[in-house]
């Protein structure tokens, strides 16, 4: 009786804990993700400063104050970078990012100069490097040489070198656009909300996010090196604008890519009933997803789309929905991509088997 007893106790238990496994997992399926990176930390300070303000510790708080506003929201998944005053490689930090598979990834910073410069900038990835750019990429890489054995984990980069930033922009390239309108959206907030002087949305070679496949932004919140702004970024009034402003700009950024995806729904019947509009020699597809990872172009891997296709590109696994010569059905099958939860997915275009830009072929005459 006792071992009955114990067989049903025991069969209870497991059933428990399964169900509520798969509900967590339910619950969960469909979150937005966001990974929070809180610059620096550890033996790594940042910049150092005349006036005993650290980067590491305005970035760590600015991050938990956005972290605990943004997990408020059910429908959010926050994952950290860190969440304590330890070192985190810039690989270890872009590889928490890729295997969260998240939709947003937003590193925290504050800026340096020799100077009383001050004002916000957001960075995306991108080639437009000025000697100012330049000189922010090259002060948030070498933390790189903070690393053991670095020249075996960054292939021979060197963050002095100019020429070794130009590979940095590939890996981002097709998430540029949704980067662009995020650090834009803080921007904004800074400006308009906080009245702050921003110093606007630029691009430079940043290792932290060429190697992140999902939009991402580095958030320089203020220069640390400037005695008022220093101050302010120090102070608990400071960090408490600076992370709802953060806050902000993230639920809008969520908000219009959640309203796209209603209005591309809503267009689906009206695009299927357009005559086609074909492009002779070119074959468009919908990128889903970019990855180190090799996953079987499955449909039970992608939510249950079919037709998926794999590609290697660079140091990526690139995974394309459907493939059409027809632009009106490649924008139907975008919707249905955006419908399944892939909100970041983007139209594509190849001639002769080789990556075209979409804007030039739409420019030229449909057949």
């Amino acid at each position: 009786m006792k071992t009955k007893s114990l067989l049903f106790f025991l069969c209870f238990v497991i059933l428990f804990f399964t169900s509520s496994f798969s509900e967590f997992r339910a619950q969960n399926a469909n979150k937005f993700v966001v990974v929070l990176d809180a610059g620096h930390g550890g033996h790594d300070p940042g910049k150092p400063t005349q006036y005993g303000f650290k980067e590491k510790d305005v970035a760590l708080k600015i991050v938990l104050k956005i972290g605990e506003e943004l997990e408020k929201n059910p429908s959010i998944k926050v994952i950290y970078t860190r969440k304590t005053d330890v070192f985190v490689t810039l690989r270890g930090r872009a590889k928490i990012a890729n295997e969260a598979d998240a939709d947003l990834f937003v590193s925290i910073h504050c800026n340096a100069h020799n100077s009383q410069a001050y004002g916000t900038e957001t960075y995306v990835v991108g080639v437009a490097n000025t000697q100012r750019n330049f000189d922010v990429a090259k002060q948030e890489n070498e933390v790189i040489l903070l690393e053991d054995d670095y020249e075996k984990h960054y292939d021979g980069f060197n963050p002095n070198a100019p020429e070794s930033l130009i590979g940095l922009t590939l890996m981002q390239e097709d998430y540029i656009d949704y980067s662009i309108l995020l650090a834009g959206m803080i921007e904004n907030n800074f400006s308009g909300k906080l009245h702050r002087k921003s110093r606007g949305v630029k691009q430079a070679s940043l290792w932290v996010m060429h190697n992140t496949y999902m939009p991402s932004v580095l958030i320089e919140t203020g220069f640390i090196t400037n005695k008022s702004e220093g101050a302010y970024l120090n102070s608990n009034k400071g960090q408490n604008e600076i992370s709802n402003a953060i806050r902000d700009a993230i639920l809008e950024y969520k908000k219009s890519l959640d309203l796209n995806v209603g209005e591309n729904l809503g267009l689906t019947s009206t695009i299927k009933k357009e005559e086609a509009q074909e492009y002779n020699g070119v074959e468009f597809k919908v990128q889903i997803a970019a990855s180190s990872k090799k996953i079987e172009p499955k449909s039970y891997n992608f939510k249950g789309l079919e037709n998926v296709s794999r590609e290697f590109l660079g140091s990526l696994y690139k995974y394309y929905y459907g493939s059409t010569s027809d632009y009106n059905k490649i924008k139907v099958l975008h919707s249905e991509a955006k419908s399944k939860g892939y909100a970041s997915s983007f139209i594509v275009a190849f001639k002769n088997g080789e990556r075209v830009q979409l804007d030039d072929v739409l420019k030229t005459t449909s057949n």
